[in-house]
């Protein structure tokens, strides 16, 4: 049995610890906006923070996760009415076409600017390695760097 927290919630999964912690958090936690892409943690579709740092779910074991904590985009806004400031700029920003790599995009880029609250374009283009299929890097770049400044007006 693993136990960890996701997304503020004691949880345990009795199956095999070796599961991808993907389909763990999709198939039994129900928790379906981290999605699947490659399964090869290439794509970056199913990125997730583990224990505050963005991690690809389809490449770790549950096992991995044990007395850790894991949060989803489902837990990353602070309530219902409050987003976070990276899912406020998206809005703003329109940034989705087709929106399948969006969750990944987004955790990706909240964890990001917790390391790097002033990046570059160069330094998103480095650093994000989310694929979107559809190419909107121009508006994603965009809402990176106005996250930043919202993040900036919170401190």
């Amino acid at each position: 049995m693993v136990a960890f927290r996701i997304n503020s919630r004691e949880v345990t999964f009795d199956g095999d610890d070796g599961t991808p912690l993907l389909w763990v958090i999709r198939d039994a936690l129900g928790l379906t906006g981290t999605k699947y892409g490659c399964g090869a943690g290439e794509c970056g579709a199913c990125t997730v923070h583990v224990n505050g740092r963005a991690r690809k779910a389809c490449m770790m074991p549950v096992s991995a996760v044990a007395g850790r904590s894991v949060v989803t985009i489902e837990g990353l806004a602070s309530s219902d009415d409050v987003l976070h400031p990276v899912q406020e700029a998206w809005l703003e920003h329109d940034v989705p076409q087709c929106g399948y790599c969006q969750a990944g995009q987004i955790m990706a880029a909240a964890e990001f600017l917790q390391r790097n609250p002033n990046p570059t374009d160069e330094d998103i283009d480095k650093d994000i390695d989310v694929l979107c299929r559809c190419g909107t890097y121009p508006r994603i770049r965009k809402a990176i760097h106005r996250a930043a400044e919202l993040m900036g007006e919170q401190e």
